[in-house]
């Protein structure tokens, strides 16, 4: 061969060395639960990961462990990614928001060996020591009063450590589902994988980030990667603002203080967030862009966020999906639209990044491939160098023999490859042979003034099989009636959507990932009967 290019193995740890070396000085500033707030940087962060994975090497941990994190969003945490990664471990990161059979299940599913954990869940840690069979050490990130702590514990070290050396397909990183059927299911991410994946987040149709960025994540560190945040954020070498709890007071206060330019969330998290302004009689803060993903964003959140001079991203993607599937931007005529041609456009859930392939089949034979027509609907699939492929354990793929694997969303792709999610397969609702999206009913209801969240849930019918019965919670001092609902959504959905009832209760339940639990809410309503 008379040329070559060098071998040079993607690994994650490449990115916190570029990071340090880059933009060793750009500021990681947390803000702590008990109103504390630290600072470190780039260089600290390489350097305490360096430390960490001595530190786990010392209590005996191999190349391909599993190392647990119970931990909201802090620099500790941060290090943690690339200190786990760093000794050839895989790091788990656990959503304390599941239930202790759940949990339970997970960390001993995952063999974790080390617990790592922030000190408001020393109750979770306490309930649940004597069912996690397999984890031997216990270290807390914030304390040491119950167990050893973080910063002693890598203090011990001196940072003298190579990066354990792998192939590109070695784990280093495992979450599992929220699991709203059976048991969670884990997800394994790769190194190759992970790599790609925050190279894709850099695009600017995706996060768009530069040296100038100053990232809040709201989304989780425990929840589907952290939307791959922290490592595409590493690339960039942003600064990232950290905060260990989700208080939109909080939030606001550190976005102004810190010149915050970007946030991302799941729509709760900027529907508590207009809440907190409104109420204080203050503007919003002056972001350059804000990612929602999580579930579809309602119309009147996004022309919020726009007036406000914002960037709207809304993007689609899963646990299996690493997460990024979809990101929307502005597009290639987008100065030409007017507002609400800007408004409808970024309704949708955006375009794929290069590496991902889309594909919607039909509903009742899941065989049949689509038109891109933007009026087609169908079940959602997609490909890709980081979709899952098996799950952790799993004896068969998750996918098929073309290797398209079943997001069990419900979408319809444009003809310039822009997806619409319009429900998922499992609430879907079938009215006289008819599709209704439970998604887009739900999003108009919660347009109104009076309305704080509504669900639309497909209800047995003995005529048309299904109807559509919406469950909605007033906002605080409300009298809204059900007449007053139905009459708002007259000219927003197709007269056979329009719910056959509206229900009003006191809260709609909510899965570990902040998403309305459709299935409790049937379960809850099990006996409910629609009038003929």
């Amino acid at each position: 061969m008379l040329g070559a290019m060098q071998d040079w193995t993607m690994r994650v740890t490449h990115v916190v060395d570029h990071a340090a070396r880059e933009a060793g000085t750009r500021e990681i500033v947390t803000r702590w639960a008990d109103g504390s707030e630290t600072r470190t940087d780039w260089a600290g962060v390489r350097r305490d990961a360096l430390k960490m994975a001595q530190a786990l090497q010392a209590l005996g941990i191999k190349k391909g462990d599993r190392v647990a994190s119970l931990a909201m969003n802090h620099s500790r945490h941060l290090v943690s990614w690339y200190g786990v990664a760093g000794m050839g471990g895989v790091l788990h990161t656990v959503n304390p928001r599941l239930f202790d059979d759940q949990l339970e299940y997970i960390v001993n599913h995952a063999e974790d060996r080390v617990m790592l954990y922030d000190v408001a869940f020393q109750p979770i840690v306490d309930r649940m020591k004597s069912r996690w069979t397999t984890v031997e050490h216990y270290i807390c990130y914030d304390s040491g009063e119950y167990s050893q702590s973080f910063e002693d514990w890598i203090g011990e070290q001196d940072g003298d450590f190579e990066w354990v050396s792998g192939a590109e397909t070695d784990p280093c990183m495992i979450c599992y589902t929220s699991g709203t059927t059976g048991n969670p299911k884990g997800v394994q991410y790769e190194h190759r994988s992970t790599v790609l994946h925050a190279l894709a987040g850099l695009q600017p149709s995706s996060f768009n980030f530069s040296a100038s960025s100053v990232m809040l994540p709201v989304v989780p560190m425990f929840h589907a990667a952290s939307w791959g945040l922290p490592y595409a954020g590493g690339m960039a070498g942003i600064k990232f603002v950290f905060s260990a709890v989700n208080d939109p007071a909080v939030l606001h206060d550190l976005m102004i203080r810190e010149g915050v330019t970007d946030s991302a969330g799941v729509p709760t998290v900027w529907l508590a967030h207009f809440q907190y302004c409104d109420k204080e009689g203050i503007d919003l803060p002056p972001l350059k862009a804000a990612t929602i993903g999580g579930s579809a964003a309602p119309r009147f959140m996004i022309e919020r966020l726009m007036k406000n001079g914002t960037r709207v991203q809304h993007a689609w993607g899963m646990t299996e999906t690493s997460p990024i599937g979809t990101v929307g931007g502005p597009t290639w005529n987008w100065d030409q639209l007017s507002f609400e041609e800007k408004v409808e456009m970024t309704m949708k859930q955006g375009r794929p990044v290069f590496g991902v392939e889309l594909r919607t089949v039909d509903l009742d034979d899941m065989m049949t491939e689509l038109p891109r027509d933007g009026e087609t609907s169908g079940a959602l699939q997609i490909r890709g160098p980081w979709i899952i492929k098996r799950y952790f354990k799993a004896e068969k793929d998750a996918t098929n023999n073309e290797g398209w694997f079943d997001t069990g969303d419900v979408g319809i792709i444009h003809p310039d490859g822009t997806l619409q999610l319009t429900d998922r397969t499992k609430d879907v609702i079938k009215s006289g042979g008819e599709w209704i999206s439970s998604v887009e009913l739900e999003n108009a209801a919660v347009g109104h003034p009076d309305v704080a969240e509504a669900a639309a849930v497909g209800m047995y019918h003995p005529k048309w099989d299904e109807r559509p019965v919406l469950f909605v919670v007033r906002k605080p001092g409300s009298e809204l009636t059900s007449g007053e609902v139905i009459e708002f959504l007259t000219d927003k959905v197709a007269k056979w959507w329009l719910p056959d009832a509206v229900e009003f209760i006191d809260e709609i339940p909510h899965t570990a990932t902040g998403k309305i639990s459709k299935k409790d809410l049937r379960d809850q309503f099990a006996d409910y009967k629609l009038e003929t």
